[in-house]
């Protein structure tokens, strides 16, 4: 039932979960009152907000029914979480009507940033803030970096899908839009985890499940090129016994901004 949900679970959700408390802290969200997840996909955020704000309620959009029908599957406070099918651009909720926003690993896929920063600004109290959380593409996640600078070496073509050109993911974009957006107290911060991979199957065997920009690419292979792929991403990794683990680098830019007064 839940094919790419669970898909994206094993490619990249079990990162989110790990950057999501982060996200909260960062945010500094009140402990009661109701907040907005916006792309809250498998629901790693919405968990992790009402874990950490013992009082709050969350409101999850995302465009994916298979998302939704996934996080309501998984989610342990039902009572004070609610998903359903939404998109950033168009929120149909009033004006004023959430404490807070947050987005996880999701704003630099929605097509018009801007237009949905006015959104959330909309529907979200004055004093009320407005966070998000994008990985750095260009160099700040090795897991990804490994893999398309791999993929360039072997076919120079592949650097137009490289997801060092993806949009909001460097230092200081983020919080540029922000103050574009008419937000006070910006302020970003860069987050750091690690991606802890049980053997080299384990890193490399989520690419082949068609998810994100890296799993397209890699479907569009035939066996060869799949094959000296892997064993270029091998090399660069330093990967002689496949079965050991891997520990991987990876960062976020985390940006805030409080919703000045409405006059």
């Amino acid at each position: 039932m839940f094919g790419d949900a669970e898909a994206y679970e094993r490619f990249m959700g079990r990162w989110s979960r790990l950057v999501a408390p982060w996200l909260v802290d960062f945010s500094d969200v009140p402990d009661t009152g109701r907040m907005l997840d916006v792309g809250s996909g498998t629901g790693s955020l919405a968990h992790a907000i009402v874990e950490r704000k013992v009082h709050a309620r969350v409101v999850g959009i995302d465009p994916s029914r298979e998302y939704i029908a996934y996080a309501r599957s998984k989610m342990s406070f039902p009572d004070r979480v609610y998903f359903e099918v939404g998109d950033a651009e168009r929120l149909h909720f009033p004006d004023a009507s959430f404490d807070g926003a947050l987005l996880l690993l999701v704003f630099n896929f929605i097509p018009d940033p801007k237009n949905a920063l006015s959104e959330l600004r909309r529907v979200t109290k004055s004093g009320g803030r407005i966070s998000a959380a994008v990985w750095d593409y260009g160099a700040g996640v090795r897991m990804l970096r490994t893999f398309w600078d791999a993929a360039v070496c072997i076919n120079p073509e592949a650097d137009k899908l490289d997801e060092k050109h993806m949009p909001l993911s460097r230092s200081g974009e983020l919080s540029t839009l922000w103050r574009q957006g008419g937000l006070d107290e910006v302020s970003e911060q860069s987050i750091g985890i690690k991606m802890r991979f049980s053997s080299f199957a384990d890193y490399w065997d989520p690419f082949l499940l068609k998810q994100g920009p890296a799993g397209s690419y890699v479907s569009s292979l035939n066996q060869p090129s799949l094959q000296a792929l892997r064993n270029e991403v091998k090399r660069r990794l330093s990967v002689r016994v496949e079965t050991r683990p891997l520990a991987l680098d990876a960062r976020v830019w985390a940006v805030r901004g409080t919703v000045p007064n409405r006059r």
